[in-house]
């Protein structure tokens, strides 16, 4: 007999008991005994098996052959496997296919021929150096594979695609093919300290110069970067890199965007984010309290420089007498862009006198700025233009004695100080709808920047 069958002949044996007692004492049957016996009865049928015993199910034994190769096939195919180093490298102006192979560790004359011959593969080392090569070979300098990144070709995708230039081997010949594929975005951490200057710093901090000129135009209505900066200012920063196929973009652009900073400057900190207004698609910085860092007009025409001469009486170069200076000089390279400080249509683009080539831009307000000595000019007379667009480059045309930027401001009709101007102008305000999303940006940054204060240098962010 199992165990589930004396169960039920238990409970049976106990409800007939039940019902000769209920039968023989009908007035004394109280409703605790009742009870008693309907939790025994539940009991009984919630602990018992309703499964069959384990050991009464059939059995079967099932035998199967495993096939083991031979361990001398094996070995053999080892032997035969070809290993594949890959190492990086990063074009350079000097480089030929040789010089180019060599330093990454392939010797192979046929490669550096295709790479020669081949229209496609000669873009390898053709036009700007800089380009990020992945080469592939064997233990003898084989090459089994070259792939090559370089930015996109159309300009409009610049900042969000690259091209992937890949030669592979097949047999004694090669192959090579184009593609472009979407840059990806990584965040980034860093700070570091002002010993000197503010591009020496990022330069120690091991951060680009594209998001130090960024943390200069986010604090541009704060700082004054050329006169204010002391020695143990401190920064820390949010940003992002750009990634092809996972690695570091080292050409134009491939810095990405700064998303927050602090800055530290003679003991006051100022902090900002960027912010996307996500119904009218435009983005500028603003303060975590709100206020736009975004004025009417940009503190510079040109992201980062040193001022040669301010807004004063001067001693003149060329004229040889002392004079007001009605402008501020910038001192850098030819070529170096020069963009617009706010929004206006180009009054004037051609050359004038002593100015050389020069562009005046009108702006609101009876307002009109003045860019003079350019080497180029890349705007046109009547042209609507927007903040921070370039409008030309540095040169030394007209009364110049070496090539920098002359740049006015002048309201109606009568020259100002062009700091003064870009401080007191008027600020971008946050829109009201957007404000719940704004601080939900706030927060999640000021977590970013306490631990990219602890950071030294720059840290990948998870």
């Amino acid at each position: 007999m199992t165990a589930f069958q004396q169960r039920v002949r238990q409970l049976q044996t106990a409800l007939q008991s039940a019902e000769t007692f209920a039968a023989k004492h009908p007035r004394a049957l109280t409703a605790s005994v009742v009870g008693a016996l309907s939790c025994f009865a539940v009991t009984a049928f919630g602990i018992a098996p309703l499964a069959p015993d384990a050991t009464e199910l059939p059995r079967r034994t099932v035998v199967e052959t495993i096939a083991t190769p031979d361990i001398e096939a094996q070995l053999e195919a080892l032997a035969t496997h070809a290993i594949g180093l890959t190492r990086a490298e990063a074009t350079r102006s000097s480089d030929t296919p040789d010089s180019l192979l060599r330093r990454a560790g392939a010797f192979d004359t046929a490669a550096a021929a295709f790479l020669r011959t081949d229209p496609l593969a000669r873009r390898v080392l053709q036009g700007r150096a800089g380009k990020m090569v992945h080469v592939t070979a064997d233990a003898s300098g084989r090459v089994h594979q070259i792939v090559a990144r370089f930015p996109a070709e159309k300009a409009e995708q610049a900042g969000t695609h690259f091209t992937r230039l890949t030669i592979a081997r097949d047999g004694e010949r090669f192959t090579a093919r184009t593609e472009t594929a979407p840059l990806q975005a990584q965040i980034a951490l860093g700070s570091g300290s002002i010993r000197t200057s503010l591009f020496a710093a990022t330069d120690d901090a091991n951060i680009p110069d594209a998001i130090a000129s960024q943390m200069a135009d986010m604090f541009s209505g704060d700082i004054d970067f050329h006169r204010e900066l002391r020695k143990g200012d401190r920064f820390s920063l949010v940003y992002e890199t750009l990634t092809a196929d996972g690695e570091p973009v080292q050409w134009d652009g491939g810095a990405g965007r700064l998303l927050a900073a602090e800055f530290t400057n003679n003991g006051r900190t100022y902090s900002a984010v960027y912010f996307k207004d996500s119904a009218t698609g435009r983005g500028s910085f603003y303060g975590f309290d709100g206020q736009s860092k975004r004025r009417a007009f940009l503190a510079s025409p040109m992201e980062f420089s040193r001022v040669t001469s301010g807004f004063a009486m001067r001693f003149h170069p060329i004229h040889k007498t002392w004079r007001q200076h009605n402008g501020l000089d910038y001192g850098a390279p030819t070529g170096t862009a020069v963009r617009t400080v706010g929004d206006g249509v180009v009054e004037m683009a051609g050359w004038q006198n002593g100015f050389g080539n020069v562009v005046h831009v009108r702006h609101a307000g009876d307002r009109t700025t003045v860019y003079a000595h350019l080497s180029k000019i890349d705007v046109k007379k009547g042209q609507r233009i927007e903040q921070g667009q370039r409008i030309g480059a540095v040169g030394s045309t007209g009364w110049a004695t070496g090539p920098h930027l002359h740049f006015e401001f002048r309201v109606g009709g009568r020259h100002v100080d062009p700091r003064v101007i870009a401080r007191a102008s008027e600020a971008v305000t946050l829109p009201n709808y957007a404000k719940a999303q704004f601080q939900q940006v706030v927060a999640s940054v000021k977590t970013q920047l306490s631990v990219a204060q602890t950071v030294d240098g720059i840290s990948a962010a998870d």
